[in-house]
């Protein structure tokens, strides 16, 4: 074995015995590399093979130099969340129904790892968000997201009044169903169904989408990546207002709170087979050009 990867993490997508076929198929291929393999805990329940190490998943990370994602993109942000704080790079392998992360399909999977565990890949930096909830000036909340955060209304008929500041500079206040703010890899998720633009990932970009703003004149802006985005809310009685990070969930926030969202200097570093190409993959994920020969 030439690689300089020695330990690989698995976390599958939880409690989905449908990946079971792929996940037996891909540990062998390891172990007969002999490569040691790490399974999130989660992910070991689907296989009986007590050789296989096992961790909790935000253990995970700890105890590999490569992870693997074997699922769809929402497998591939929980893995990204993990395998950042440790730096590790991120490979996905496609087992959802959309996938714009997990760029490998299951039958080519050996094929492709083959190469990239050779060396034969190229490395993407994707950054991430992130999200601190202030209340009486006291950091209540945290979390890390790749692609976007949501504050939405919650529980309530009622529109949301968003007072939305870029580094300290007043843009607006909007009367609306909530506001995403997205990296350019979250632009093909829920930002794109909500009208906002795609972003090439190499931009140093944010893009703010409104949800059925009240004023229609209200529309998606592009703003430099390193601004401190500031939002509050204009409602003088308590609402309820949800704040989402991916798909985690921040609760009960209060008209009183105060949201900062900021880029993490800490980028997630993304292994693609050879041959990668982000257009190729808009075109067969959003079905463009299909009676154009490539």
């Amino acid at each position: 074995m030439h690689s300089q990867f020695k330990t690989i993490g698995i976390i599958g997508k939880p409690s989905d015995p449908s990946i079971t076929e792929t996940l037996l198929r891909l540990l062998q291929f390891l172990k007969q590399d002999d490569y040691t393999v790490a399974l999130a805990s989660n992910t070991a329940q689907l296989v009986s093979d007590a050789a296989v190490k096992s961790y909790p998943l935000e253990e995970l990370a700890q105890h590999c130099d490569l992870m693997i994602a074997l699922g769809g993109d929402g497998t591939f942000l929980a893995a990204a969340r993990i395998a950042s704080v440790q730096n590790i790079p991120l490979i996905g392998i496609n087992l959802g129904k959309v996938g714009f992360l997990v760029d490998i399909s299951p039958l080519e999977m050996c094929d492709k790892l083959k190469q990239m565990l050779a060396g034969k890949y190229s490395e993407e930096h994707r950054y991430l968000l992130r999200t601190r909830i202030i209340r009486a000036e006291k950091v209540t909340h945290e979390e890390i997201s790749l692609n976007e955060v949501v504050i939405h209304r919650w529980v309530t008929p009622s529109m949301i009044k968003i007072v939305t500041h870029i580094d300290g500079h007043f843009l607006n206040v909007q009367r609306s169903d909530g506001l995403i703010v997205s990296t350019p890899t979250g632009s093909t998720a829920y930002s794109l169904s909500a009208g906002g633009p795609i972003l090439h990932p190499g931009l140093n970009a944010l893009v703010l989408v409104p949800l059925n703003p009240h004023t229609l004149s209200n529309r998606p802006i592009v703003i430099d990546d390193n601004a401190e985005i500031e939002i509050t809310f204009g409602q003088t009685s308590q609402i309820n207002a949800l704040v989402t990070c991916d798909h985690l969930e921040i609760p009960d926030v209060l008209i009183s709170d105060r949201i900062l969202i900021k880029k993490d200097p800490v980028p997630i570093r993304i292994l693609h087979p050879p041959g990668h190409d982000f257009f190729e993959t808009l075109r067969k994920k959003l079905h463009w050009s299909n009676d154009y020969p490539a």
